[in-house]
């Protein structure tokens, strides 16, 4: 299990020379898990270009340039259709909270180091977007121009639907929707593949949050938080090995006591809602507190912040250190992150994400010895 995260800050407007050096450095461990996880099994490429035509067509083209610049192969662009994905899983808390003016959406992303990209990508592909990508142009959480923003946390359980990949969706709603409103009637059509919960918070001060539940279909909540279940009759998976209910319920005492908008990033940064165990495949890499009304994301870890905006957008890196679950930072370029392999014990959702992490550490090594896997 490593120790370390680089995470790093790219604005290109256009799919280009930026995003195709992280494809050929990620591709070689997304490719062994696709198929490792039956990917190759999945709907053919016709079927997959065809549903992003029908469901979201606004990305088609998007889609079309990305799939050129990965090469042209079918198995490269129906990974990024995202429709119809292999189960993934995650764990997260999400708030949104409006108050006097201030509006903001604050998350915890945690799982392993090994298992997130740790890229940062201001992009302009249909309008100006900032977020934390997955999946190479997926998006767990980001920000638009209009000041709607978003993220996601996994539903709690592995039952899979005919549908897209969550962070395809989230990508979707930042690129199309510029209200909670218009996200919410673009929810109730767009089929997701897994349980997935959403927060979701707009420049006007609304916020929401939503199940949504595998094949199709969602439930939108009575509050604007969202941990690792859902409220239908089937249970989550591990709650107590992913605290989710008592995270979930702490969000919640911290609303109802009056916890001011601004303040909500530093209350994440602490228990129950800071995870400390990385080194079981669960520790919090990052806490995200996005700002509806001024287009501004900090980053967040103990004792340090990273600033961006939309419209003042920096590129640049940060190595994150995870020492027994608190992070410590150093400014770094380039391949400054350390990988090490730790132990891991007999639960699906940790074999699941060291059998990912070991394939991505060895495409790392690969990379780093000018090694050419063949796609």
């Amino acid at each position: 299990m490593s120790g370390s995260l680089t995470f790093e800050a790219v604005s290109e407007d256009r799919p280009g020379a930026k995003w195709l050096k992280r494809w050929t450095w990620s591709w070689p461990a997304y490719k062994a898990w696709f198929t490792a996880r039956g990917g190759d099994r999945g709907p053919s490429r016709t079927d997959c270009e065809a549903a992003i035509r029908r469901h979201m067509p606004e990305l088609a083209e998007v889609h079309a340039e990305l799939s050129r610049l990965a090469g042209g192969g079918d198995r490269a662009a129906r990974f990024l259709s995202g429709w119809c994905p292999p189960a993934y899983l995650g764990g997260c808390s999400l708030a949104a909270h409006a108050r006097d003016g201030e509006v903001r959406l604050v998350r915890n992303y945690d799982l392993s180091p090994d298992l997130n990209e740790g890229l940062l990508l201001r992009s302009a592909w249909r309008r100006p977007v900032m977020g934390m990508v997955e999946f190479l142009w997926g998006l767990s959480d980001g920000i638009n121009d209009a000041g709607f923003c978003v993220a996601l946390a996994y539903g709690g359980r592995g039952t899979t639907g005919r549908g897209f990949g969550i962070t395809h969706i989230v990508r979707y709603l930042l690129e199309t929707c510029d209200t909670v409103d218009a996200a919410l009637r673009v929810l109730a059509r767009l089929p997701s593949h897994m349980a997935y919960n959403l927060v979701l918070a707009d420049a006007s001060g609304q916020v929401a949050s939503v199940e949504l539940l595998p094949g199709g279909g969602m439930r939108r909540m009575n509050e604007a938080i969202a941990t690792n279940h859902q409220h239908g009759s089937e249970p989550a998976d591990r709650p107590a090995f992913t605290r989710t209910l008592e995270r979930r319920t702490h969000m919640s005492r911290l609303l109802r006591d009056g916890t001011a908008p601004g303040d909500l990033g530093d209350q994440f940064l602490g228990a129950p809602l800071y995870q400390r165990r990385h080194g079981e495949g669960f520790g919090t890499l990052f806490t995200a507190d996005y700002d509806a009304r001024r287009g501004r994301l900090k980053l967040l870890w103990h004792g340090e912040v990273w600033e961006q905006s939309l419209s003042g957008f920096m590129e640049g890196t940060r190595t994150i250190h995870y020492d027994q679950g608190r992070g410590s930072v150093a400014v770094g370029h380039g391949d400054e992150a350390e990988w090490s392999a730790g132990a891991q014990d007999g639960a699906d959702w940790i074999a699941f994400g060291m059998s990912f992490a070991q394939r991505y550490m060895l495409a790392h090594m690969c990379q780093a010895k000018n090694v050419v896997w063949e796609c």
